[in-house]
């Protein structure tokens, strides 16, 4: 929902190209949303929700999203720059408000992204009252023989397969657009690739099959080609997946207690409002945690052994201000949509097993605080022997992280007045 409340997306300059295998595929771009085949109640609910126009991966996808015959697509765009828009109009034009069952299913890795992309659908679809969403996801439960009767069913692989192939509640057959958001997470985490391809492989042949990830490496084309043989591809080229609108920072530190030491001259002098701060590890996370809360700061933590519920809870006080930082693993570094965080923290670069740092994770983190274009700034706690972890990442993104002082009271000031 918080993607929705600004006027306009955020103007990139991100070139987009084109793969195409079926030359009898007709491919186009548009300039406004009137050029659309969209119902009215769908165009005023887009105008409603903040979007003025296409922004540029809704230029080239929206029209082979919604042409007929339908086509197959994939997709690599960063979040932030109106890929869940796009996939919910297709999923709000396909849905036939007459028929009662299930007719348009979307996949997300989490349930925080489900959720999100349900409050997506229900504010752009603010006047398609007919056009109902359920939530396949854990804690939503569902008995053998219940009638589903929403159109647009939103979840996350596993309570998705059950719902399928346990409790027989979610007839495949009748699913005409398929959505899988964020695949390249999906084969991150333990088991979702397999579900995400089982589900698939039941679906009918006539199907509409639209993926979106933020990368498209190798192991995202190969995952891609089991599901969608022969897509249109639109990407963004790879050397434009940078954060230009956020500034870089890192503070060298000995060890844990000397990062706090530095977070808290950070926070004194520098941090107003809202922060989210990473940590690698839950351990990490509930030691900050604990110190912080000791020292008086309003404090909230988000990790996977949350339960869902918890899980809500504590995003939805973070949204209303009512924890001033959150401090989250990596469960967060995707997704989560606060504009009023314009601060991240990295408490510890993420890395890979083997030492690597982990760009995406790294791209994704500091992302939250650049929403839509938004000015933001990261900064990272490192120890000696992690200071080559910045280099790479320098490198990877072509980017400057530049070293500050945490003891300098002075400068710390100074980037503040920036």
């Amino acid at each position: 929902m918080n993607k929705l409340i600004h006027t306009s997306l955020v103007e990139s300059d991100q070139h987009v190209e084109i793969l195409q295998r079926d030359p009898s595929s007709p491919l186009f771009s548009i300039k406004t949303f009137e050029e659309l085949p969209l119902k009215k109640e769908l165009l005023q609910g887009v105008y409603m929700a903040g979007f003025n126009r296409p922004s540029k991966i809704q230029e080239q996808a929206l029209p082979l999203m919604l042409a007929y015959p339908p086509q197959n697509l994939i997709a690599q765009s960063q979040s932030g720059t109106g890929k869940t828009a796009a996939f919910v109009l297709a999923m709000l034009s396909r849905a036939n408000a007459k028929e009662k069952y299930p007719q348009c299913l979307c996949l997300a890795p989490t349930y925080e992204l489900a959720l999100q992309i349900g409050q997506v659908v229900q504010a752009i679809g603010k006047f398609c009252t007919d056009i109902k969403v359920n939530y396949a996801v854990r804690g939503n439960r569902m008995l053998n023989g219940m009638v589903l009767e929403e159109q647009i069913i939103i979840g996350t692989p596993g309570t998705t397969l059950d719902w399928c192939f346990k409790q027989r509640v979610l007839d495949l057959e009748k699913i005409s657009l398929f959505v899988l958001d964020e695949a390249d997470i999906m084969m991150d985490m333990q088991g979702l690739s397999y579900q995400s391809i089982r589900i698939h492989r039941s679906l009918p042949k006539s199907c509409q099959v639209l993926l979106f990830s933020a990368t498209f490496k190798e192991p995202v084309r190969a995952f891609a080609e089991r599901l969608i043989p022969d897509p249109i591809v639109i990407k963004l080229r790879e050397e434009k997946l940078t954060l230009s609108n956020i500034r870089q920072y890192f503070m060298v530190c000995r060890n844990a207690e000397e990062q706090y030491k530095a977070l808290c001259n950070l926070y004194g002098s520098f941090i107003v409002g809202q922060v989210m701060i990473f940590c690698q590890t839950r351990r990490l996370a509930e030691w900050l945690s604990r110190k912080m809360s000791g020292d008086g700061h309003q404090v909230a933590m988000l990790t996977a052994e949350l339960t869902v519920v918890q899980r809500a809870s504590v995003i939805q006080r973070f949204r209303e201000g009512k924890e001033k930082v959150l401090i989250a693993t990596n469960v967060c570094a995707r997704g989560i949509d606060v504009p009023q965080v314009t601060t991240v923290v990295n408490f510890g670069l993420p890395q890979h097993q083997y030492g690597e740092p982990d760009f995406e994770t790294y791209l994704h983190r500091i992302g939250r605080a650049g929403r839509f274009g938004h000015r933001g700034i990261a900064f990272s706690m490192v120890e000696n022997e992690t200071v080559e972890l910045v280099h790479k990442i320098e490198e990877h993104f072509q980017t400057t992280i530049k070293q500050l002082d945490p003891y300098d009271m002075d400068e710390l000031e100074k980037l503040a007045a920036e």
